[in-house]
């Protein structure tokens, strides 16, 4: 399990060079430099050139990418470029449904999300957390809710992604992969909105969020900077950790790889903002 800190990963439309810097210095966790949503059809090359040259200018900056469907014309050519590029780290899929198109873009030697939006990613998505390559999962509300039929929004669409919360969670632990990223908060000017769609992500065992604005990085933050008690369990697992070969028992609970990464985890976001 490659568990990075990943509390905000926040997306940059591929089309606005001008945000890239920006987006790098906020403060996330990870920046999202989105091929898909966020550029019209029009600009989709141009999207990639842009990155190109910010990367050559910036070797230092390291950004993920969200590339466009595997069945969109520019599919292949955004997939041969990621791979190209020593600066993206990792890239986003979005309407993840079959597991031959993760390991095929997996085959870019990047880090891999798939992105959960529909019935039929839901029902692959055993496979697809067990593909190599794969790194977390996370989920489309939106997209999730219209494919279902679903009021996007709502208290009974809620209940309803309240599986697949549970699918991404439980398939994310059988498949040793780091926890799954909560969707998107679209309300950008609700603060209190976001951090209580956040609070119960953490409850719910999540990592962290995809963000579409840079407001909603701090906030995100702050509420997951964990307390005293948080702290002082995590240094004692991390201490306990160091004198054992495998697994151990601390305070009635079994400590294991997942559980200690989660106590590193907590410590570094401690010294994060």
């Amino acid at each position: 399990m490659r568990d990075v800190l990943m509390r905000t990963a926040l997306f940059v439309p591929g089309n606005r060079p001008e945000r890239f810097a920006k987006a790098l210095s906020c403060g996330t966790d990870a920046v999202i430099v989105d091929f898909e949503d966020a550029v019209q059809e029009s600009e989709k090359v141009a999207a990639r050139q842009h990155l190109a040259q910010f990367l050559a200018d910036n070797p230092d900056a390291r950004v993920w990418v969200r590339v466009n469907t595997v069945n969109h014309p520019q599919h292949a050519a955004e997939l041969d470029f990621c791979t190209r590029q020593k600066g993206v780290i990792g890239l986003l899929l979005p309407k993840a449904e079959h597991p031959a198109d993760v390991a095929r873009a997996a085959l870019s030697g990047k880090a891999i999300i798939p992105i959960i939006e529909s019935a039929q990613g839901l029902q692959e998505l055993a496979e697809i957390a067990q593909t190599s390559g794969v790194e977390r999962l996370t989920y489309g509300g939106l997209d999730f809710s219209l494919d279902l039929g679903l009021v996007a929004g709502s208290a009974g669409a809620e209940r309803m992604l309240d599986h697949v919360r549970f699918a991404l969670l439980l398939h994310s632990r059988l498949a040793s992969l780091a926890p799954p990223l909560e969707t998107v908060f679209a309300r950008i000017d609700d603060e209190q909105g976001v951090a209580a769609f956040m609070t119960a992500a953490q409850a719910m065992g999540f990592a962290g969020m995809l963000c579409i604005h840079p407001a909603q990085v701090g906030i995100v933050h702050q509420v997951m900077r964990p307390d005293a008690l948080q702290l002082s369990w995590a240094q004692r697992v991390l201490e306990r950790a160091r004198d054992e070969a495998g697994a151990f028992q601390l305070d009635g609970q079994m400590i294991d790889a997942p559980v200690i990464q989660r106590a590193r985890n907590l410590l570094a976001a401690s010294h994060t903002s």
